[in-house]
């Protein structure tokens, strides 16, 4: 084999393996019943497809050959271990010979499985007794395939510290016993919330960098997105899983229009809309409209989506249905309270009718705990003074939020608003 060849055969292992990596985990975690096993079987199976595939070929069916492969090493862990006969027979059942007609039957058993385990899994992964950060850190290293070198670079923290949160997240799922199961009734209710949260969460944070020198982060978003379909394609009849789905690909629309040629952010309003990417838009748009006709206009996500389809649909700016986005804020309110909520319905307020109501909404809610070290409150707040000719205090509220952001491109923005003000 040449050298062209063999590089050609790597690549296509790498790309075989991002696909194949969670739904390889998700199927192993169910017949081993851990999940740090079932990655470690996993890496096993990589490391001998990347032996052997440069000599064979890739398979036809790599997912099944990787599967076959990995459920051997189970056999051999079991067998060495001597652990119950139960355990061997379950894992080791119809895999015994290595036949091409063996790997074909186990490849039409995973897809009939593959589904359910990556549910599963998405669920395990996050699991509302696990805090919000490892949840986060798990869900990326098992259902996004990210190192956590990735994952410590994409949130800008130290690598051990992703690795314990990690190590931690698979030690308690362990030790609490929690079933390898999608939850029935409200516990999957719950459960879904808490999935939902993280995919949002991550997008977030790819969307607007909390800390760093980047204004964006866009792997986190299109990672976001991706898991975000997959979670779609396992749960069709779930309206707020479409609303998200929608609304994180109307908000990524955007992308390429947020920053300027030195990477400085362009507010909304300046952006130049026809680098909005219209795919995307219309996909988002899609989701929307499916999450509507499940039922779900209503849903947390559905009016969130609502209002970033508002944006979207607005060929300028000044085209923007404000009236609209201030009463889906309205909604959202009641539906979720909030006071960042009700801070970005001041922002569609002073769009709407302008910035005196709007600065009276946001200072009935200027002093809630959880705006306290908001720093999107005192650019709020500034805006609005500086609208109504308040210089002076529109001033002190842009160097307030700088001094509170941890994002460099953000505290240039805010102090150059601050200058402009005076």
């Amino acid at each position: 084999m040449t050298a062209a060849t063999q590089a050609e055969t790597h690549r296509a292992i790498t790309a075989v393996w991002k696909i194949e990596q969670p739904r390889l985990i998700a199927g192993l975690t169910r017949m081993v019943r851990d999940i740090s096993m079932a990655e470690e079987l996993a890496q096993d199976a990589l490391l001998i497809a990347l032996k052997t595939w440069p000599q064979t070929g890739v398979p036809k069916n790599p997912g099944a050959w990787l599967m076959a492969t990995a459920k051997r090493r189970a056999i051999d862990y079991f067998r060495h271990n001597k652990m119950a006969a139960r355990k061997l027979e379950e894992v080791g059942h119809g895999i015994e010979t290595d036949t091409p007609d063996t790997v074909e039957r186990l490849h039409e058993a995973l897809d009939d499985e593959v589904g359910d385990d990556l549910l599963r899994l998405i669920f395990t992964s996050c699991h509302p007794i696990l805090p919000p950060e490892s949840r986060v850190a798990l869900t990326l290293r098992l259902i996004g395939g990210l190192t956590t070198e990735e994952i410590a670079r994409a949130f800008l923290a130290a690598e051990p510290t992703i690795g314990q949160r990690i190590v931690r997240a698979k030690k308690t799922i362990a030790e609490a016993h929690i079933p390898f199961e999608v939850p029935r009734g409200p516990q999957r209710a719950e459960r879904l919330a808490s999935v939902l949260g993280v995919l949002y969460l991550i997008f977030n944070e790819g969307y607007s960098a909390t800390a760093g020198s980047d204004w964006m982060r866009p792997q986190l978003c299109d990672e976001a997105m991706r898991l975000g379909r997959i979670l779609a394609r396992l749960t069709p009849e779930e309206p707020e899983v479409h609303a998200l789905v929608g609304l994180m690909e109307i908000q990524a629309s955007r992308t390429n229009a947020r920053t300027n040629a030195m990477g400085e952010p362009v507010l909304l309003l300046d952006q130049d809309r026809a680098r909005w990417d219209q795919l995307l838009i219309r996909r988002g748009l899609g989701a929307l409209a499916e999450a509507e006709r499940l039922g779900g206009i209503a849903g947390p996500y559905a009016l969130q989506a609502a209002i970033a389809a508002c944006h979207a649909r607005a060929r300028r700016a000044a085209d923007t249905d404000w009236p609209r986005i201030a009463g889906l804020y309205a909604i959202l309110a009641q539906v979720t309270p909030s006071p960042v909520i009700d801070l970005n319905r001041a922002v569609a307020i002073s769009m709407a009718q302008g910035p005196a109501p709007a600065l009276e909404l946001v200072d009935t809610i200027k002093d809630a705990p959880a705006l306290r070290n908001y720093h999107l409150l005192y650019g709020v707040r500034g805006d609005l003074l500086s609208k109504l000719g308040r210089h002076t205090e529109a001033n002190l509220e842009f160097r307030r939020a700088a001094d509170l952001t941890r994002n460099e491109r953000e505290r240039a923005y805010l102090l150059g608003r601050a200058a402009d003000a005076g």
